[in-house]
């Protein structure tokens, strides 16, 4: 027993001895692979690039980038040149552009005026009339017969009327013979000397004497309202007082168009209300009128055609009151023809004429056709002066007609 307890306490005492070197070992290797462990674990977190050196950071970035401003240095140089170049070029275009604007403009505004405006709305006409006889022209050598038909039926078809066709040509030989032409091209210029001719004959400018009434008449479309929009406008700016009566009772929403007119001009307009009896308003218009001692009223009427007997019979009642109230007036009666309709406004004038006294024509949107032709017609065969003409939608593009200045416009290239 004292054996076995002898061994059993040396073991004891010897058991710590012997395993205390080897758990201390092992411990240490423990914590170095730990340690070590540790180290790798913590040496992407130590590696990672948190720099105060801007150096270091552009060593670890790519060489292109700019730290201080987060842009590429290259990309930002090749963006601002374009840039600044834009604005220069920018600048140069707008001052080059600006620049024959201002040297321009007072030639411009010299050159303009209504005549160039007439010029310009009477492009499609002039190439319709002009088009035709250089054509025929083009096609003879020597002036005969053949030739006279060719240039008469080019005459007709731009619109300026079988009558008067035949009288230009009839004119144009009589020229020729008179003064012995024998070149082809020079037959041109007789029949722009004998159409000029034709529009002035009888052109005497209009002067209205105050108190003056309008009464302006023609079929629906041709542009009554408008037109009496923008004579009152011009007759203002020359100085004169406007009065307007809405005796177009009859087409829906007129009687507001007109006060539109009067509102754009500060004029006044005469109305009652809708489906009314014209010859009232116009009785009520004159009373007013000559209470306020008003230079020029002009009167709105209702489209009408020629065969609408009781629409006739309504325009003769009103022409009635105007003789009657107001007995000192000057009057005058003028019909709107639209050009774009060509010989139907050569018809609607000659119907027009058997059952009204017509004293003047206004032509309106001859800068929309190439029918311009028919204001040749009008003049020669009615008699009956051209007074205004439309060559545009401004409130200025009605204007007095003036035949040498048209013709001009009309053949001038």
């Amino acid at each position: 027993m004292a054996f076995f307890d002898f061994f059993k306490k040396n073991k004891k005492t010897s058991e710590p001895e012997q395993t205390s070197p080897l758990a201390e070992e092992l411990e240490a290797e423990e914590a170095e692979t730990e340690d070590e462990e540790e180290e790798e674990e913590e040496q992407p977190e130590a590696e990672a690039p948190v720099y105060d050196d801007t150096e270091d950071i552009e060593e670890v970035l790519p060489v292109e980038y700019d730290s201080e401003n987060g842009v590429e240095p290259e990309e930002e140089e090749e963006d601002r040149e374009p840039v600044e170049e834009t604005a220069e070029e920018g600048e140069e275009a707008e001052e080059a552009e600006e620049a024959p604007d201002t040297e321009a403009e007072p030639p411009k505004e010299e050159k303009q005026g209504f005549f160039a405006k007439i010029k310009s709305g009477l492009l499609k006409t002039r190439n319709n009339i002009m088009s035709g006889i250089e054509q025929v022209l083009n096609g003879f050598s020597e002036i005969d017969d053949d030739l006279y038909d060719e240039l008469e039926e080019a005459l007709i078809m731009a619109d300026i009327g079988v009558d008067t066709s035949c009288e230009i040509i009839d004119r144009v030989r009589k020229l020729v013979k008179e003064e012995k032409v024998k070149e082809v091209r020079e037959v041109k210029d007789l029949i722009v000397r004998v159409i000029t001719d034709m529009l002035a004959q009888g052109d005497e400018p209009l002067e209205l004497e105050s108190p003056s009434v309008l009464l302006v008449i023609g079929v629906n479309g041709v542009g009554k309202t408008t037109t009496i929009g923008k004579l009152t406008s011009y007759y203002k700016g020359e100085g004169k007082s406007v009065m307007l009566a809405a005796a177009d009772t009859f087409r829906a929403a007129a009687i507001d168009q007109l006060m539109v007119w009067g509102e754009r001009s500060n004029t006044t307009v005469i109305k009652h209300s809708e489906n009314s009896d014209p010859a009232a308003v116009v009785f009520d218009a004159v009373a007013a009128a000559k209470n306020r001692n008003t230079d020029i009223l002009i009167c709105d009427t209702a489209g009408r055609l020629h065969n609408k007997k009781n629409l006739m019979n309504e325009l003769a009642k009103i022409a009635r009151v105007i003789s009657r109230e107001y007995e000192n007036a000057h009057k005058e009666v003028f019909l709107v023809l639209d050009a774009t309709t060509g010989q139907n406004a050569l018809q609607q004038a000659k119907l027009f004429k058997e059952a009204a006294d017509i004293t003047g024509i206004i032509l309106t949107k001859l800068d929309g056709t190439a029918k311009g032709g028919i204001i040749i017609a009008i003049k020669n065969e009615l008699q009956i002066p051209i007074r205004f003409i439309g060559v545009g939608e401004g409130i200025d593009d009605l204007r007095p007609f003036n035949a040498e200045e048209f013709a001009k416009a009309l053949f001038e290239s």
